[in-house]
C-alpha cells in the first residue's frame, strides 16, 4: 500500500483544490511520524517505554474488566450469585412441597387413625371433612379451648369417659357444623348438644334468646333445663324452661333469657303474641326430632323454624329413632350437615333383655301381669299403654294392690305430673302407669324393667318406650304382651329386637312384614269391676 494519503480516496473523486489546505496540513503530520520513526532511541530508553505502555494496557484493562464485572479468579464465576439465588429458590420450592406431601400424608394418616377408631366405637359418619372424634373429654380443652369450669362439672356430675354419640357430635358442633344425630336411648344425646351450645355462647348476654331447645313434651322439657343448668353451674347463664304463664304473662323483650328450653306450641304462642323475638338465635336443637315431624307439630316446628332467621344460625337434630322422611325434610332446612350414627339405624340399646309373650286376649294381660308382679317385682318399673283412658281403668285395677302404683297421662295438670314424675325417681312409686308422653326422652335412672301392657303402635314407638330401661349402659328388661290382634305386627318389633342382639322363636320371623302406619286396635276394657 503507498505510503501517500491518496490511498484513502481509492474509488472516489474528491475536488483537490476545494481541499487543498486540508490536505497540506495532514501531509505534515505523516512527516513528522516518519521523522519519528526515523529517530534512534536508546535501548534502556526503548525498555522503559514499553514497559509503561505495557502497564498502560494493563490498567486499561483492569478498567474495563471492573466496569463489565468479568474478573477472572480461579474457582470463582461471575453467575455465582444468581445461581445462588436459583438454588435457594429451588430448595424452598422443594421444601414446601415436600411439607405439603407430608401434610396429605399425615392427613390421611388421621382419616385411617379416626376410621378406626371410628370402628371400634361403632360411630357411623357421612358427609364432608368430618372433625375427629374425641377420645377423652381433656381433648376438650387443648382442641376446643374448652373453659375450667365446664370441665369441673362435668368431673362432679360423674363423666368419665365420652359415650359414642358425645365423642362425634360434641366435635360437630364445636367445628361450627349442623348434625343431625341417631343414637339408642340413655346414651347421652342430651348432654350432646347442651355441652356444645355453652362452649359456644361462652358468658351471658343481654341481646336475647341466642338458643332454642325444642321438645315435644312438657316433661322433657323440664328435664332437659334441670341437666342443663346442672352442667353451666358456677356460670351465670340465664337457662329457662316455657312454662304457660311464662308464655301468657312475660315479655322475653324485658327478659334476660340466654337458652330457652319449649315444646313448639307454647313457642308459637309467645311468637304470634309478640312477647318473643328468635332473630338472633344462634343453636337451634329439635330434641326427638322424629317426633316433632309428626302431623300434630310439624306446623308449629316448622314456624318456629322459620322465626329462627339468623343466617348464621347452627341448626341440630337429635333422636333415637330418624325415620327416612324425617332424615329427609331434615335436609331440606340444614346446609352441608353432617349425619351421625351410633350402631344401627333406629336399632334398641343392646344392654336391654327384650321378651315377647303372648296373652291370647285382653283378660290374659292383667292375669299374666299379676303373675309376673308375684313371682318377681323388681321395681321401679315403667307400664305403657295405648291411651290415658286404658291408664286410668289399670291404676284402677292395680291401686289397691301392693305395689305402690301411680299413673301419668295429659288429662293430670302440670303439677300433678311433676309429683308422679319426683315420686317415682324418688322410689316413692314402685309401678308408674304412663302413655306414650313419658317414652320420649325422659331420664329416669335404675328403671329395671319396662312392660309394654299395651302392642306399641310403630316400631319408633317401641324403641322409645323399651329405652326408658337400660340407660347409660346399664342393664334392663323389656317384656311386651301381645294378644291375637298384634300377631300381623309381630315381625315388625321382631326385627328390632334381632338388630339389637336379641333372639325370637322362628315362626315370628317367617311372618311377613307388614306396613303400618298406626296400630291402634279398638281394645277391650282393662276393668274388672262390675257395671252399677
Amino acid at each position: 500500500m503507498e505510503k501517500d494519503s491518496s490511498f484513502l480516496f481509492g474509488g472516489i473523486s474528491f475536488n483537490r483544490k476545494k481541499f487543498a489546505r486540508d490536505f497540506d496540513r495532514f501531509k505534515e503530520h505523516r512527516t513528522i511520524d516518519s521523522s519519528l520513526e526515523n529517530l534512534e532511541i536508546p535501548e534502556n530508553e526503548k525498555s522503559e517505554m514499553e514497559d509503561e505502555r505495557n502497564t498502560s494496557v494493563v490498567k486499561k484493562r483492569k478498567r474495563k474488566e471492573k466496569k463489565t464485572g468479568s474478573d477472572s479468579v480461579e474457582g470463582f464465576s461471575v453467575f455465582k450469585s444468581s445461581k445462588l439465588k436459583k438454588e435457594a429458590a429451588s430448595e424452598e420450592n422443594d421444601q414446601s412441597v415436600n411439607e405439603l406431601l407430608e401434610g396429605k400424608k399425615e392427613y390421611y394418616r388421621q382419616l385411617e387413625r379416626d376410621a378406626i377408631f371410628r370402628k371400634e366405637h361403632n360411630i357411623h359418619v357421612s358427609g364432608s371433612n368430618i372433625p375427629s372424634p374425641l377420645h377423652s373429654f381433656a381433648e376438650l380443652r387443648s382442641r376446643y379451648k374448652c373453659r375450667l369450669y365446664l370441665l369441673r362439672n362435668l368431673a362432679e356430675l360423674g363423666f368419665k369417659e365420652p359415650t359414642p354419640i358425645q365423642r362425634q357430635a360434641i366435635p360437630v358442633l364445636l367445628s361450627g357444623r349442623e348434625c343431625f344425630a341417631c343414637a339408642p336411648t340413655g346414651s347421652g344425646k342430651t348432654f350432646a348438644f347442651v355441652f356444645p351450645i355453652l362452649v359456644k355462647l361462652k358468658h351471658t348476654s343481654k341481646d336475647g334468646v341466642r338458643a332454642v331447645i325444642l321438645s315435644p313434651t312438657k316433661e322433657l322439657s323440664a328435664q332437659t333445663t334441670r341437666e342443663c343448668r346442672k352442667l353451666a353451674k358456677g356460670k351465670k347463664f340465664y337457662i329457662r324452661s316455657m312454662t304457660k304463664q311464662l308464655a301468657k304473662s312475660k315479655d322475653f323483650s324485658k327478659l334476660r333469657c340466654d337458652v330457652l328450653i319449649s315444646t313448639p306450641l307454647r313457642l308459637q304462642f309467645a311468637i304470634r303474641k309478640g312477647k318473643l323475638d328468635l332473630s338472633r338465635v344462634e343453636f337451634l336443637v329439635l330434641d326427638e326430632s322424629d317426633k316433632l315431624f309428626e302431623a300434630g307439630m310439624l306446623e308449629q316446628v316448622d314456624f318456629v323454624v322459620k322465626a329462627c332467621s339468623n343466617p348464621s344460625i347452627l341448626r341440630s337434630l337429635f333422636s333415637a329413632t330418624l325415620p327416612d322422611i324425617v332424615e329427609n325434610r331434615a335436609r331440606t332446612i340444614m346446609h352441608d350437615a353432617v349425619r351421625v350414627i351410633i350402631g344401627r339405624k333406629n336399632s334398641a340399646s343392646e344392654t336391654i333383655k327384650q321378651k315377647l309373650i303372648y296373652v291370647g286376649s285382653e283378660e290374659g294381660k292383667l292375669l299374666a301381669l299379676r303373675q309376673s308382679f308375684a313371682e318377681s317385682l323388681n321395681p321401679p318399673v315403667l307400664l305403657f299403654v295405648q291411651n290415658k283412658e286404658r291408664a286410668k281403668e289399670l291404676y284402677d285395677e292395680l291401686k289397691l294392690e301392693d305395689i305402690r302404683p301411680d299413673v301419668i297421662h295429659s288429662d293430670l295438670s302440670q303439677i300433678q305430673r311433676e309429683n308422679a314424675v319426683d315420686n317415682f325417681r324418688a322410689g316413692k312409686t314402685w309401678v308408674l302407669i304412663a302413655t306414650d308422653v313419658v317414652a320420649r326422652g325422659m331420664d329416669f335412672k335404675g328403671v329395671n324393667c319396662v312392660i309394654n301392657y299395651d302392642f306399641p303402635d310403630s316400631a319408633a314407638a317401641y324403641i322409645h318406650r323399651i329405652g326408658r330401661s337400660g340407660r347409660a349402659g346399664r342393664s334392663g328388661e323389656a317384656i311386651t304382651l301381645y294378644t291375637e290382634a298384634d300377631i300381623p305386627f309381630l315381625r315388625n318389633i321382631a326385627n328390632v329386637i334381632t338388630s339389637s342382639g336379641g333372639e325370637v322363636p322362628e315362626w315370628i320371623m317367617s311372618l311377613t312384614k307388614k306396613k303400618w302406619r298406626k296400630h291402634r286396635p279398638q281394645r277391650e276394657t282393662i276393668s274388672t269391676q262390675p257395671d252399677i
